[in-house]
C-alpha cells in the first residue's frame, strides 16, 4: 500500500457547512467531502481490495465508494487534513489482519495442581461435616 499513491486517487469537494455560524456559513464552502472508489484504485492490490471490501463494508456505498465528511473547522485546508487522516486510519484498520491464534496444550503440572487443589478443598469440606455414627 503506497500512501501517496492512494492520496492522489482521492477526490475532494468543498461544500457549504450546515449549522450555526451566521454569514460565514452562508458564504464560505469550508466543509470537505472525500470520496474514494475502492474498485478503481490502482494503489491497492486485488487482495487488499478484497480485504477492504469485507472489513469496511458498512462504510461503503453500493458502488463500493467510501465517502467521508469533515466540517469541524472553519478552514477548508484544516478540514481537508482532518478528513485525510481519518481516511488513512480507516484504510489501515481495514487492511489489518489479526494473528491467527495457535491453540496450546495445557501443561501436565497445571492439571495436577488443579486436581490437587480440588482434593484439598474437598477434604476441608469433608472435615466440617458431622461424623457418621452408624
Amino acid at each position: 500500500m503506497d500512501i501517496e499513491k492512494i492520496i492522489s486517487e482521492l477526490s475532494f469537494k468543498a461544500v457549504r457547512s450546515s449549522g450555526a455560524g451566521g454569514q460565514n456559513v452562508n458564504k464560505v464552502s469550508s466543509k470537505v467531502v472525500l470520496t474514494f472508489d475502492v474498485n478503481a484504485s490502482q494503489a491497492l492490490s486485488d487482495e487488499e481490495k478484497l480485504l477492504l471490501l469485507t472489513n469496511i463494508a458498512p462504510r461503503l456505498t453500493t458502488e463500493n465508494i467510501l465517502i467521508l465528511n469533515c466540517d469541524e473547522d472553519r478552514s477548508q485546508l484544516k478540514n481537508k487534513d482532518i478528513v485525510i487522516k481519518r481516511f488513512l486510519e480507516i484504510i489501515k484498520k481495514g487492511l489489518f489482519v489479526p494473528k491467527i491464534r495457535k491453540a496450546t496444550k495445557i501443561p501436565k503440572s497445571v492439571i495436577k495442581k488443579r486436581i490437587k487443589d480440588k482434593k484439598n478443598v474437598s477434604e476441608r469440606k469433608q472435615s466440617r461435616r458431622k461424623p457418621d455414627l452408624d
